[in-house]
């Protein structure tokens, strides 16, 4: 087992990496995207991890889009501010004290090989209900694009331009 570090300006301390890298995953939790993947995305605008790359394997940011200061949402792929304040997380005790930043930060360590099956079973089950919520919206989209409005408890509804993908994959930018 490998031992990592963790010094960063949320945590000080150490875990085991017990699984390699990328393997050996909860047969429920199929993500699409590796950290590294989502890192190169820019998400929660590129201030996410710029004080714990030492706890990581460097090749996740050789293409990371990262703000050396604050939160940039032009690094997003999509370019809109999707998160809440980690404020909100932790009022609504969506965090655990092993991981600080909340789900993502889980998510890394968990690809890492670090497993703590308490916390993973937790962390699954809500990524399962987020899948779930997802297949549900692209299913309700389709239906609610073949017409451009549809009624709805408060009067019609007008349909936007939607550019979701149905098999998966990044829209085209």
């Amino acid at each position: 087992m490998k031992k990592i570090i963790i010094s960063d300006t949320m945590q000080k301390g150490s875990y085991y990496l017990s699984e390699a890298m990328g393997a050996n995953f909860d047969p429920d939790f199929k993500p699409e995207l590796s950290p590294k993947e989502l890192l190169a995305l820019g998400l929660f605008g590129g201030k996410y991890m710029t004080d714990c790359r030492s706890e990581f394997p460097e090749d996740w940011f050789d293409h990371a889009k990262l703000s050396p200061t604050r939160k940039d949402i032009s690094l997003n792929y999509y370019q809109v501010d999707a998160s809440q304040p980690l404020k909100v997380w932790q009022a609504n005790g969506w965090i655990n004290p092993i991981d600080p930043r909340g789900w993502f930060q889980w998510y890394c360590r968990y690809y890492y090989g670090r497993r703590v099956p308490d916390e993973d079973r937790r962390q699954i089950k809500r990524w399962k209900a987020m899948v779930r919520l997802k297949r549900i919206a692209k299913k309700w989209i389709k239906a609610v694009a073949k017409n451009s409005v549809r009624p709805c408890c408060t009067g019609p509804m007008i349909v936007a331009n939607f550019n979701l993908s149905t098999d998966g994959q990044l829209p085209k930018r």
